[in-house]
C-alpha cells in the first residue's frame, strides 16, 4: 500500500519526538545505499521539502545544517517517504561526492561479521 501526500499533509504525518526532532535515513536514489542518519526538526523538513536541498538539525552543534554547506557534498531530494507510524523519514537524494564525514561514501562502512 502506498499513498501520495502534499507537502502540507506529509509534514503533519510526522511525529516529531520531546525535542521536536525525528530519525531521517538519507538512501542514494540511484543504488539504494544507505548513506547516512541525521536527524530534522519540523524547520528543517519544511526546507528541505520547499527547496530540494536537505537540510538537518545538528544536534552536536544545535544548529540547522545544510548538507554539504561547508563541503560541497550535498544532498538532493529525489523522494521522502514517511513510516507508518510516522516516527521515521526515509529520504532518497542525489549524493555529490561522500556522505560521511569521514570521506567514507557512506557513514556504514564498519560492520560486524558472525
Amino acid at each position: 500500500m502506498t499513498g501520495t501526500l502534499t507537502r502540507d499533509a506529509f509534514v503533519a504525518a510526522v511525529t516529531f519526538d520531546a525535542n521536536g526532532l525525528v530519525p531521517v535515513v538519507a538512501q542514494s536514489a540511484a543504488t539504494g545505499e544507505v548513506l547516512m542518519l541525521a536527524w530534522m526538526n519540523r524547520d528543517t523538513l519544511e526546507r528541505t521539502l520547499s527547496t530540494g536541498e536537505v537540510t538537518y538539525w545538528s544536534r552536536s552543534r544545535q544548529e540547522v545544517w545544510r548538507k554539504g554547506a561547508t563541503s560541497g557534498h550535498v544532498q538532493h531530494l529525489v523522494e521522502a517517504w514517511v513510516d507508518c507510524d510516522g516516527d521515521t523519514l526515509l529520504m532518497k537524494v542525489d549524493q555529490t561526492g561522500p556522505a560521511c564525514h569521514t570521506g567514507a561514501p557512506s557513514c556504514f562502512f564498519r560492520r560486524y561479521q558472525k
